[in-house]
């Protein structure tokens, strides 16, 4: 910064004010020159200053000639009279009033009195204007004001910050050059977090050196600009670890808390401890250093060394006062930003832990998922969506929202999105399982309230059935870029209670796109909820557009073009995002049949699964295929009381499915010697890509995979 701008700015740390003079460039603190004094003294001129005085020729008594005080309104009593006896006012005994007694300065001199009082007016203002002090030193009283404003200005700065990056930055901009030359801030590693109490040893680690470059500065009102070309590499040289003894000075200096010099008895010993060899040649002689611990709420936290250079005075006794409030403000703002951070990292990890780590891939859907917070300070909600594998290749695919954004709600969330996949595990509709999550929701509590949608995806019918409980209607992207909105019966909130659920089946054609959401995508403060719809689906069609009318916009990309139509002020809730692709299988890719539970029903399952490998070209996975159809088919004649269905899908795998009407589901074991069965599970575990068992309401589906040849 250029010389103006040092001109512009007369204090180090804060804007101009009345009475506040130019800087010391050598200084801490700003000087009072001649020019800036009380009232009383502001306007003598220079004879005055000198010791004249006043009444003597050539003295200045404090009111100028026009009556008025040079630095305010006129004297009481004071007018026109004093310009001459044509403007002469009515006289005191004339008015009944009294005259204004005069100040101390203009009370005449009695001669041969013996009590003339022009040393002590003298003396008063020479004290006044800063004469008889030392040259290039601030009046005392000017300087603790400077001290104060300074420490005002500083704390301000450093409880801007909110994390433990900006409370040490806040540190070192509000210390250096204003206060010191260079900073170092040590701090304990780890932290200790809330009312950890760590034991033995522990371990200050150099978190910043400061020697903040003119390019940084900022000019806010708390730093200056620079006043000294900045201090060189060496002088801020120090070692990255301190291990603390619990014997060694550093230690005890930094139990007592407060800060001190260099050469303190205590510091000599505990800098070198805690600066290492690389620094101990580098620390200022005398009081030009300042080790300051810094203490949170209950531990000591870390330390700070404030240097200064030989070109500038030394530290002053205040300064320790000026340190030591720099330290605690600080040490309390690292200790709640430590707190703040854990607590941000507990809401953080609950928050991705009620959510989906990743999606599922089933057969003939493809998923995309997105979840956006309120705000970064505020990760946690209540939205959640899910993607749940169901028998028969089919998946449920769910969406909600809790109401509020508090841990409780992401909690509410939680629990609710475990009952939702019990549910979907038991194979119930879609109308059933929003019935059971609203008495789970009045179980938990009676405010606890939600909205959901849930649906399942059949790729083998082509069809979808949709139950909703108050939740905004999904958008389906048809194939040739045509986008509606899904007339789905609204219904009520969970929780509400004592209401009925309705469900319908609709189309899913090949190629279409389902986009389900929470109400933070379409609703806001400037803009309700069926206008946000209508964006998003105009939005939808736009995008549809760029990729033509036989190819569907890519999936990922989808969910970014539909969050890009949120604008500034859109962020009002958090959002949650689920796309879901249809690709579906085609009729000539599934073999379907009933057996009736008889003897003969394994071989027969045999035959039929030969076929339809022929039939698909996959002759070479015949005698696999054979073997694990018979032992899973086996199995279920033995226990069935009807029909058992087979069903064989042919998609980048292949797939069989064995349902029956037994709910009991089978187990994995390890068949003894002696045993005549236990080892269809078995040859199906070791010989399969992936296999399971679902219960469903009306029984059971056994299934496994295949890789195809």
């Amino acid at each position: 910064m250029d010389s103006t701008r040092v001109t512009e700015h007369p204090t180090s740390f804060e804007r101009p004010q009345p009475g506040v003079g130019p800087v010391d460039h050598h200084g801490a603190f700003p000087l009072a020159p001649d020019a800036v004094r009380s009232p009383g003294a502001a306007a003598l001129p220079a004879q005055a200053r000198s010791g004249e005085t006043p009444g003597t020729p050539g003295a200045v008594t404090p009111y100028g000639a026009d009556g008025r005080r040079p630095d305010g309104p006129p004297a009481p009593g004071a007018g026109p009279a004093a310009a001459g006896p044509e403007h002469s006012q009515p006289s005191a005994a004339e008015t009944g009033t009294h005259r204004p007694r005069p100040a101390p300065e203009s009370i005449p001199v009695q001669p041969g009195t013996g009590q003339d009082r022009a040393p002590q007016v003298a003396e008063g203002l020479e004290r006044r204007s800063g004469q008889g002090l030392p040259a290039g030193r601030p009046m005392p009283m000017r300087r603790d004001g400077d001290r104060l404003r300074y420490v005002g200005a500083a704390t301000r700065r450093i409880a801007r910050g909110i994390d433990l990056d900006e409370i040490v930055m806040g540190l070192c901009r509000a210390t250096v050059p204003t206060f010191s030359d260079a900073i170092l801030v040590y701090l304990r590693d780890p932290l200790p977090v809330g009312d950890e109490r760590p034991s033995g040893d522990f371990v200050l680690r150099l978190r910043r050196t400061d020697r903040i470059p003119a390019a940084e500065r900022d000019a806010d009102g708390v730093l200056s600009p620079p006043l000294l070309p900045e201090p060189p590499a060496p002088f801020t040289a120090a070692a990255e670890r301190c291990d603390v003894r619990p014997d060694g000075a550093l230690a005890e200096v930094l139990r007592g808390v407060r800060p001190v010099f260099a050469d303190a008895p205590g510091a000599r010993a505990a800098l070198p401890e805690l600066l290492g060899e690389a620094g101990v040649p580098v620390v200022p002689v005398g009081q030009r250093a300042i080790l300051a611990p810094l203490r949170g709420r209950r531990l000591v936290i870390g330390a700070a060394v404030f240097l200064r250079r030989a070109e500038r005075p030394a530290f002053e006794s205040e300064d320790l006062l000026v340190a030591a409030q720099l330290a605690t403000h600080s040490a309390l703002g690292i200790d709640k930003a430590v707190l703040y951070g854990r607590e941000a990292y507990i809401a953080d990890e609950l928050q991705r832990t009620m959510l989906p780590e990743t999606l599922p891939n089933p057969t003939g859907v493809r998923l995309a998922s997105r979840y956006l917070p309120a705000a970064e300070t505020a990760r946690v909600g209540g939205d959640w969506y899910d993607a749940i594998p169901l028998p028969g290749s089919r998946v449920a695919l769910v969406v909600g929202d809790v109401m509020g954004h508090s841990m409780t709600s992401a909690a509410i969330m939680g629990q609710l999105r475990t009952t939702a996949q019990t549910l979907a595990g038991l194979d119930l509709p879609p109308q059933e399982v929003l019935h059971h999550l609203d008495e789970q929701a009045q179980r938990l509590g009676t405010d606890r309230m939600a909205t959901c949608l849930y649906a399942v995806y059949d790729p083998v019918t082509h069809r979808i059935t949709i139950a909703n409980a108050g939740h905004p209607p999904p958008v389906l992207l048809h194939l040739g870029g045509r986008a509606e909105v899904l007339k789905v019966p609204p219904g009520a909130p969970i929780g509400v209670g004592g209401v009925d659920f309705e469900a319908v089946e609709l189309d899913a054609p090949a190629g279409a796109t389902l986009l389900l959401y929470t109400d933070g995508l379409v609703e806001s403060r400037l803009r309700d909820v069926w206008t946000g719809i209508e964006q998003l689906r105009e939005k939808l069609v736009a995008t549809a557009r760029l990729t033509g009318a036989d190819h569907p916009p890519p999936l990922e990309a989808l969910c970014d073009e539909v969050l890009d139509m949120l604008g500034p002020g859109d962020r009002d809730d958090d959002i949650a995002l689920l796309a879901a692709r249809f690709d579906g299988i085609a009729p000539s890719d599934v073999a379907y049949w009933y057996l009736d539970p008889e003897d003969s029903a394994p071989g027969r399952a045999r035959r039929l699964a030969r076929r339809a490998l022929a039939r698909w070209g996959l002759e070479d996975m015949t005698d696999s295929v054979e073997l694990l159809v018979s032992e899973v088919v086996t199995n279920a004649v033995r226990y069935a009381s009807r029909p058992v269905t087979l069903r064989l899908l042919r998609t980048d795998v292949l797939r069989c499915e064995v349902g029956d009407d037994v709910p009991q589901l089978p187990r994995l074991r390890q068949a003894r010697a002696t045993d005549e069965d236990g080892r269809g599970l078995y040859l199906v575990n070791r010989l399969a890509r992936r296999w399971g068992a679902t219960r469903l309401s009306t029984g059971k589906v056994v299934w496994f995979e295949l890789n195809r040849a």
